[in-house]
């Protein structure tokens, strides 16, 4: 398939909306297009220059042979992963999530989230 500006234009990335809480406005950005980003003062007017700056992005891209990433998806992440750690710490954490009744899994996953 030729992966031209259509075929890129009409991929579905994710987008995030950041309302300026001091002047007002939207910020909007394709987190998988780095330095892809447009402010407006609606959010109608944000995704309409957000195309565009889209196309500006993808069109940049083309034109000097700079790949292009394509949409990460949710189902490319399976939710597991393995983790090696030492065995004072594995046993910290048993212990820990113990205390709290839950399993060490659910543990990490609250002192993950916790962290980020």
């Amino acid at each position: 398939m030729n992966k031209d500006l259509d075929y890129y234009m009409s991929l579905p990335y994710r987008v995030e909306v950041i309302p300026d809480e001091e002047e007002g406005g939207f910020a909007l950005h394709c987190p998988d297009l780095n330095g892809c980003i447009t402010c407006a003062e609606t959010l109608e007017d944000g995704f309409k220059m957000l195309e565009d700056a889209k196309r500006c992005w993808f069109t940049a891209c083309i034109e000097d042979g700079i790949p292009i990433p394509e949409p990460t998806r949710l189902e490319d992440y399976s939710g597991q992963f393995k983790l090696r750690l030492p065995k004072s710490l594995h046993r910290l954490l048993a212990q820990k999530s113990s205390e709290e009744g839950v399993s060490m899994n659910q543990y990490c996953v609250y002192l993950l989230s916790k962290g980020i």
